[in-house]
């Protein structure tokens, strides 16, 4: 464990660093970011980071991190649970609530409980009516390394009483270390997908992927804008057994399969992300998930959770070259 920088308010921001087989993560005490994800052979970090810690506070917030409680969208920034309306904060386009808001997980720091020279324990506390939601709430994260290149995620979410979560890391891949992700070939083993509107929530349609730019239940490239991406794959009804739901496979032959417990999977094409100096297009946000704006869409998942029925997500990358 290294100091890594400190905080605008003046709190020190470690990282950790873990090893196994040919793959070396290192992780930040900061929104439990995954910052960089190196390959025995390969010249290039896989996913997009930054060594500046005030990259990651001015621009970069969700670059690698765990966002939650409620990753990804609620349409109208306000949710019922047990007949209370709760309102969120409302950080996209004055409307909607994006990624928990201001101080969702990708904003706090997280305690390290556990570590050894391949695995790390991080916890985060959520007092009641922290992110505008109920319930005093625990979070865990253990991130393990083992031979001979995988990366495993899982996130456990404790409460004392009914609240909502839906947990995401949020990282940015390029498997070529490339300016942009063009060139690379995705798959993504989904027969649906969740249309969006205008302000890139879910309409409340589920859509047949078949006969249209989002079906990539085959290997395939495809181009900037075509099809634009910020979409949710449904891969089942409901949490599930460790399977796995994506490839993404680069010009140089790296590939990185991801294996998830989740129903869906996000994927965001990185138009309006951007690292200083760096394009737009850089990286692909790849985030296993379930369903967003689910308390708004009764047809959706559930993403309630209960001191009897807690949260958990397993997701597993696996790198070759």
């Amino acid at each position: 464990m290294t100091a890594f920088g400190t905080t605008k308010n003046g709190d020190a921001i470690e990282k950790i660093t873990l090893s196994a087989g040919d793959l070396t993560v290192s992780i930040l005490t900061l929104g439990a970011i995954l910052q960089d994800v190196r390959l025995a052979g390969v010249p290039h970090s896989l996913t997009l980071g930054s060594d500046n810690l005030s990259d990651y506070e001015n621009g970069m917030g969700y670059h690698g991190a765990l966002v939650g409680p409620i990753a990804n969208r609620i349409s109208n920034a306000r949710v019922r649970l047990e007949g209370m309306m709760y309102e969120l904060e409302r950080n996209e386009n004055g409307t909607g609530h994006l990624h928990s808001g201001s101080d969702g997980t990708h904003a706090q720091i997280w305690k390290v409980v556990e570590r050894s020279e391949n695995s790390v324990t991080l916890s985060l506390d959520l007092a009641d009516g922290v992110n505008g939601l109920p319930g005093r709430r625990t979070i865990t994260a253990v991130f393990t390394v083992t031979a001979p290149a995988n990366l495993t995620l899982e996130i456990t979410g404790l409460t004392d009483t009914k609240t909502l979560m839906n947990f995401a890391n949020h990282s940015y891949w390029n498997m070529d270390g490339a300016a942009t992700w063009e060139g690379q070939q995705l798959q993504i083993f989904a027969d649906h997908y969740l249309p969006i509107n205008e302000a890139t929530a879910p309409t409340g349609e589920l859509c047949d992927v078949t006969g249209t730019a989002m079906d990539f239940r085959a290997l395939r490239r495809f181009d900037q804008g075509a099809p634009a991406l910020d979409h949710n794959f449904c891969l089942s009804d409901s949490p599930t057994t460790l399977r796995d739901v994506l490839t993404l496979t680069g010009t140089s032959g790296v590939t990185m399969t991801i294996a998830t417990t989740e129903p869906g999977i996000q994927v965001y094409d990185g138009r309006g992300a951007q690292r200083p100096g760096k394009s737009t297009y850089e990286g692909l946000a790849i985030e296993p998930q379930r369903w967003p704006d689910a308390p708004n869409n009764s047809a959706f998942p559930s993403i309630a959770v209960t001191a009897d029925a807690p949260y958990r997500q397993t997701t597993r990358w696996t790198f070759s070259a």
